[in-house]
């Protein structure tokens, strides 16, 4: 091979290098993109009492109801007071097959870390769930529900790993933020009639910048 053809070579190769470095990186970065959800699509909002609604004095306040009428599309609120996680996970296939929703909002382990269960058993819980969505061929987004605390209320890690390991959008910051606002809350733990239809309009712009809307 004389000089200009080695030449050549390399920077042949050299641009493939590029190309391909780019293209990994322009691939694994951003955030997950939802399917557009059709006119008719049904949304099941799953989870414990912040899905239910409790502190809003009426379901017609909770975030679901509330999103529902933002999106004109059915949102199916099944929130549970009190559920634990593994719970939720032996509830879930009932209510999937039943409602048959083309996508799911998960909001789930609070209680469990309040009652300082481990952060590895609440995971576990959470992947099922996870799993038994997207094995249906269906599609899902993650509200990361913050750890209790008198001070210094945090986010629980674990959410964040769960979403980059399946590849789901995550809204990690807004519950966090409500629960250390007083103004917003009924109690301790829930959320007021404001409170709410805060969290409804996070969960509109998540779904909106993942494409669901």
């Amino acid at each position: 091979m004389n000089a200009i053809n080695c030449i050549w070579a390399l920077t042949r190769y050299s641009l493939l290098g590029t190309i391909l470095i780019v293209g990994i990186a322009c691939s694994s970065g951003g955030s997950p993109e939802l399917s557009k959800l059709p006119p008719n699509g049904i949304i099941l909002a799953f989870g414990d009492s912040l899905t239910y609604g409790t502190g809003a004095g009426g379901s017609q306040y909770s975030y679901p109801s509330i999103l529902a009428e933002k999106i004109d599309r059915q949102v199916i609120n099944e929130g549970v007071p009190g559920e634990l996680s593994g719970e939720g996970v032996a509830r879930l296939s009932q209510m999937l097959d039943q409602y048959q929703p083309h996508l799911v909002i998960l909001c789930h382990g609070g209680n469990d870390l309040l009652r300082q269960r481990t952060d590895s058993q609440i995971a576990v819980n959470l992947r099922e769930m996870v799993e038994l969505v997207q094995e249906r061929g269906i599609e899902i987004v993650l509200l990361a529900v913050p750890r209790p605390a008198l001070l210094f209320m945090e986010p629980a890690g674990f959410y964040a790993e769960i979403a980059g390991e399946y590849q789901i959008p995550i809204d990690s910051e807004t519950l966090l933020n409500l629960e250390k606002n007083p103004a917003v809350k009924s109690d301790q733990i829930h959320l007021n009639r404001e409170g709410y239809r805060l969290l409804a309009e996070a969960v509109f712009r998540l779904l909106r910048s993942s494409g669901a809307l």
